[in-house]
């Protein structure tokens, strides 16, 4: 199944979308069960999740939002799946107030770290969701990607305090309240009990081509997609992403 978020949408997303798809995958042979059980938290309106349901999978969304979650359902209904698909109003800190401890093959968190308090105990909290074999996917922010994108944009001032601030922040005006290297990621992900099983770096060029070029070259936004998944598994590209991706796997969980 092709990425259903083509074209233009799919340079943020490609690459995630490709992982978790394999990961899914290889639940579904390892347990037998065409049918799993996905949690997706901070999953807002669905970018992630009503594809998920579209492949088959049962998926659970807990967000703060009650307007994403209106959004959610709207989005999942368009697609007919809203009865693979159930929206709950939460967070990652009181993540088992509204869902079940131990009760997924899958949990997505997804842009989430950047914002909790604490995050160690967000990635606790989501491998705590998983069954005894299970995968999370983590996706946050880079933090070497906001430096270069700083620099890149004549803000040296800037990039070099993103550079030294304790949560990789360019300044008051900065949206993102902390970013993380790849090491800081796999490092919650293996302190929760989890082994890393894949490490991608997401948006490592897209968001530093002009837009206009990917829009009228012909070709461009496919070979730009291309040259996104070749480099995300390079280690050498993971520190000028603008996002991460850890791919993390209960020890029991075989990689075939």
């Amino acid at each position: 199944m092709s990425d259903p978020m083509r074209p233009r949408a799919s340079l943020r997303t490609a690459v995630v979308w490709e992982v978790l798809q394999e990961a899914l995958e290889r639940r579904v042979k390892s347990t037998g069960r065409e049918s799993l059980d996905v949690l997706d938290t901070g999953g807002g309106s669905g970018n992630f999740a009503v594809p998920v349901a579209r492949l088959g999978h049962r998926v659970t969304v807990v967000d703060p939002s009650p307007n994403a979650l209106f959004a959610l359902e709207r989005r999942a209904a368009e697609a007919d799946v809203a009865d693979r698909v159930k929206g709950v109003q939460g967070d990652a800190h009181g993540l088992f107030d509204v869902v079940e401890r131990g009760g997924y093959d899958a949990v997505l968190c997804h842009g989430v770290l950047e914002y909790v308090d604490d995050p160690a105990e967000g990635v606790r909290n989501a491998v705590a969701a998983l069954r005894s074999e299970g995968v999370l996917s983590l996706l946050a922010a880079g933090l070497g990607g906001a430096v270069l994108a700083r620099a890149l944009a004549g803000h040296f001032k800037e990039a070099r305090q993103a550079l030294e601030n304790p949560d990789g922040r360019w300044g008051e005006g900065d949206p993102v309240p902390r970013r993380f290297t790849a090491e800081q990621l796999s490092a919650l992900v293996e302190g929760a009990g989890l082994r890393v099983g894949a490490v991608h770096g997401v948006r490592v060029f897209a968001d530093l081509v002009p837009g206009v070029l990917v829009d009228t070259e012909p070709g461009a936004l496919e070979a730009l997609l291309k040259l996104e998944e070749a480099a995300a598994q390079s280690p050498a590209f993971h520190s000028v992403a603008t996002q991460l991706h850890v791919l993390g796997e209960t020890q029991g969980t075989s990689e075939a």
